[in-house]
């Protein structure tokens, strides 16, 4: 089908999000041409708002309008630990559980070669630099099972060592409610190997 230039370009805007194909690139196109202008233009200025009035945290690179972010700033957060998760939204998704009350330390990405993703490229010198503060005395890999995410782990452990701080590790392993022989096989060695003392 051939569009008109401004719905095709809409389109090609809307493809380039991650996760979203031509099929669902086209139906959000149509949908936004039925929405009222006053909505489009809310909807457009909201994406402009947030990205003119975000900004890395100095300290953990957290996105914030703040910075430093208001968990970097609290002073009800535990300062002797610090999370290092790849992304704000695996921050967000560790926020949601209400169960964490220390620091955080975002990658802005995870060691990746085959994709040309150094160490040099993620916020790991900045980690090192806040473990000279005597204060932390525990930093907890929150990184995804996946290739990369154990390839930065291993990094990430090897460069903390020296510093004599404890390393720690989240667990992986089954959700919640699902039955053992729906598993797959990563996922239940990972659960076995993150076993605990009842």
């Amino acid at each position: 089908m051939i569009y008109p230039k401004s719905i095709a370009t809409l389109i090609e805007y809307f493809q380039k999000l991650p996760s979203i194909g031509p099929k669902s690139a086209q139906r959000l196109a149509f949908y936004m041409l039925k929405m009222p202008m006053e909505e489009v233009e809310k909807f457009a200025q909201a994406m402009i708002d947030a990205k003119e009035n975000t900004k890395a945290c100095e300290i953990c690179f957290n996105l914030s309008s703040t910075s430093p972010c208001e968990i970097c700033s609290s002073t009800n957060r535990e300062q002797s630990t610090i999370c290092v998760v790849a992304e704000t939204k695996d921050l967000i998704a560790i926020e949601k559980t209400n169960e964490y009350k220390g620091l955080y330390h975002v990658l802005q990405g995870l060691i990746s070669p085959i994709d040309g993703i150094g160490a040099e490229d993620v916020r790991i010198k900045e980690l090192l630099t806040r473990l000279t503060n005597d204060e932390v005395k525990e930093v907890i890999l929150a990184l995804s099972p996946s290739v990369e995410g154990e390839a930065t782990s291993l990094y990430l452990s090897k460069l903390i060592k020296p510093f004599n701080i404890k390393i720690s590790r989240i667990a992986f392993g089954l959700p919640v409610g699902t039955d053992l022989e729906f598993a797959d096989e990563v996922t239940l060695a990972k659960a076995i190997e993150g076993r605990r003392e009842l």
